[in-house]
């Protein structure tokens, strides 16, 4: 799959899933995530999903600290719902990571252990876009998610589908829609917002 060379540089996500490594998927449990792997999930490269991605990473830093996080252990709750401007993107990525899902994902063994269902929750009543808790301490973790500080995505788009839109422009829309999303993950700081407690 030829992809953009920025997605190379992009930090790679690191998990704990203890599930992986019982069944013996993963001999030290340890599996990483770039974010080239959740492009190929979504089918696109975009400012939902590098916010999904970026929203990931810095929430579980938050929540973990120096520690990797434990995939299957986190609840999320995200705030918009599913159809609401793509939160169901966010929520795909997000389950891709930390492996929480709705009522869709993996039961548990016999006794209970490794259930992945009941871990992921649209609509939320929360102050923040994603809310991250740890179910072994219940330390939560808010994120916010602002691209519009920095990007506008629908400008890039009249390159494409806009009433002065040329031939030229068209060709350049890929390329300049990418130059976005790199940009997004560049000033990471400026538009991811971590609210503690």
């Amino acid at each position: 799959m030829k992809h953009p060379d920025f997605f190379d540089n992009i930090e790679r996500i690191k998990v704990k899933d203890e599930l992986a490594q019982f069944l013996g998927a993963a001999e030290d449990g340890v599996i990483e995530f770039s974010y080239l792997d959740v492009v190929k999930t979504a089918g696109h490269s975009c400012g939902t999903v590098s916010g999904a991605y970026l929203t990931a990473m810095r929430g579980l830093k938050a929540l973990y600290g120096g520690d990797l996080p434990v995939r299957g252990e986190i609840k999320i709750e995200i705030k918009k719902a599913p159809e609401e401007h793509n939160a169901g993107v966010v929520g795909c990525v997000l389950s891709n990571i930390t492996g929480a899902t709705t009522n869709y994902g993996f039961g548990g063994l016999p006794n209970g252990k490794f259930n992945r269902r009941e871990l992921l929750f649209f609509g939320a009543d929360i102050d923040t876009d994603v809310r991250f808790t740890r179910m072994d301490t219940g330390k939560q973790i808010g994120v916010n998610y602002r691209p519009g500080k920095i990007v506008n995505p629908k400008e890039i788009m009249m390159g494409y589908f806009g009433p002065n839109a040329t031939e030229e422009s068209k060709a350049a829309f890929p390329g300049k829609f990418q130059n976005m999303v790199n940009t997004i993950f560049e000033n990471a700081d400026t538009v991811i917002e971590i609210v503690e407690g």
